[in-house]
């Protein structure tokens, strides 16, 4: 039974924060958006430089990593590269990330055991290294909303496939906010609310009437 005289105001330990992940894009290049028919691509575009963008304000590890870069799937998408302008891109020619050394020894070297994993396509170059992070004891949260399959089904049972096996479905907005977790973090609001206005949708939109008519301390 539970001890309520042992309750605290406290986070649970499952909560991502800035000093226990790190941020993993795999594939976001334009040959797999050709192939990507699960949802509009530009909104995957936006989740994933949302995403990008979150884990930049709070100085989370990221590893960017591309498959067959230069012979078939074209460079990562430059709003990524944009985000993280000196970070190297692991180029890989295995579609499971986990089976290539060079990202694997990116991740261990994060020190982070919760990974945030996007990527092309879902139902692939997501739930290979999911999984194969999974069974070596990592914890995997897979941002849907920052990936993308061929077909709407073949994105939902991959995702339905890595829920089964351990992973757990967030979205970028849910990652953003669950970094921040209190507006009075005044060293990262104002960066937190500027990535929402620039790619939160009618959220950042609202958050922009609420400053123009509130003044700009309105809580996101």
């Amino acid at each position: 039974m539970t001890d309520f005289s042992q309750v605290t105001a406290a986070p649970g330990p499952d909560l991502l924060t800035p000093d226990n992940c790190a941020v993993l894009f795999v594939d976001h290049q334009p040959q797999m958006f050709f192939g990507t028919g699960s949802g509009d691509r530009t909104a995957i575009i936006n989740a994933a430089t949302g995403l990008a963008k979150a884990a930049k304000v709070f100085d989370v590890p990221v590893v960017l990593s591309t498959v067959a870069a230069e012979s078939f799937s074209g460079p990562i998408m430059p709003q990524l590269k944009a985000v993280f302008p000196d970070q190297q891109v692991i180029d890989r020619t295995s579609m499971n990330a986990w089976e290539d050394v060079p990202f694997v020894e990116a991740v261990k070297a994060t020190g982070r055991k919760k990974l945030v994993i996007a990527g092309l396509w879902t139902e692939v170059c997501v739930v290979l290294p999911a999984l194969s992070a999974i069974a070596q004891g990592y914890e995997v949260y897979v941002v849907t909303d920052a990936s993308g399959g061929v077909s709407p089904q073949a994105h939902e049972h991959a995702v339905q496939r890595m829920v089964q096996g351990g992973a757990i479905p967030v979205t970028w907005v849910q990652v953003l906010l669950e970094l921040q977790r209190d507006w009075a973090r005044t060293e990262t609001y104002v960066p937190v609310t500027e990535v929402v206005k620039e790619h939160g949708g009618a959220y950042g939109l609202g958050l922009v009437y609420a400053q123009a008519v509130m003044g700009e301390h309105a809580a996101g």
